[in-house]
């Protein structure tokens, strides 16, 4: 992120953050202090010192964020300009003049199922101001990365990463964030769209853009890492980083992944260590 951040958005970063096709991060702590990643399409700037977005499903990081209030987020136009920054959670509302803006949007207004119920605001600490996606160096990283990926991949212990995990997490027109604690309490989200998999346990990423953030990752820190394609398919890896490494030939940070999320409705849940089904006893 640039070293100038902003405290407060312009008129123009409200009007620009408001369109429903776009990518919306919220990066929460969960109750284990651990770095958590949700796709928010309704996440917007609302005000000049103020984020909101709309709930319509059950998530996890809605209650996080009732427990740990310190977010980090991500908004992506189709144009591929982003802002990121931190805020904190303040409060949540059931009507009001953007509860009424959402229920009016054609994404939600047309929905036969579910509109949205449910506003949350969050204060602006800062932000990075509109920056544009470095696409040619991440297209160098991404080559970097896979030629890692060749050179350096071995069987993995365990089969933490399935088939479908694997092929999801190496297509490179796909949209990867990483996402850990900072010594602040708050979360950051990094965009790391040269992620791939290494092998059943780790992925990686070529530190050759947004090197400056990457190295300053500390080594052993729970890193998240979202996935995500334009078809609204996602999932959500978490393990230890360990660092940067020599792979292949090639500088690149690896995590050793423990435990994959489906964010995905209608049924969100863990993937992977396996939850064990119970029998439905009581009706």
């Amino acid at each position: 992120m640039e070293a100038a951040l902003l405290t407060t958005f312009s008129e123009a970063d409200i009007q620009n953050t408001q369109p429903a096709m776009k990518v919306g991060l919220l990066a929460t702590v969960n109750p284990e202090g651990l770095p958590h990643v949700t796709l928010i399409s309704s996440l917007m700037a609302c005000g000049p010192a103020q984020l909101c977005f709309g709930q319509f499903t059950e998530g996890k990081s809605k209650e996080h964020i009732l427990i740990h209030p310190k977010a980090g987020f991500l908004i992506m136009g189709l144009d591929k300009k982003l802002w990121r920054g931190k805020a904190v959670f303040t409060h949540s509302v059931k009507s009001g003049p953007e509860y009424d803006y959402y229920n009016n949007v054609p994404m939600f207004r047309y929905n036969a199922y579910f509109g949205v119920h449910t506003v949350y605001y969050l204060d602006l600490l800062s932000h990075s101001g509109k920056i544009s996606l470095p696409m040619n160096r991440i297209i160098f990283a991404a080559v970097k990365t896979m030629l890692a990926r060749t050179l350096g991949s071995k069987p993995g212990k365990l089969p933490v990463l399935n088939s479908w995990t694997r092929a999801f997490v190496d297509k490179i027109d796909n949209l990867k964030f990483l996402a850990y604690i900072n010594e602040d309490g708050f979360p950051v989200l990094i965009p790391a769209i040269q992620t791939q998999s290494l092998d059943s346990e780790h992925v990686l990423f070529s530190t050759s853009v947004y090197t400056e953030e990457l190295m300053a990752i500390p080594g052993g820190v729970p890193l998240a890492v979202f996935d995500m394609a334009l078809t609204m398919e996602d999932v959500l890896l978490r393990g230890k980083y360990l660092g940067i490494q020599g792979v292949g030939g090639v500088k690149a940070g690896v995590v050793k992944v423990d435990w994959v999320y489906n964010p995905m409705p209608p049924v969100p849940g863990q993937i992977y260590p396996p939850v064990e089904l119970k029998a439905i006893t009581q009706f």
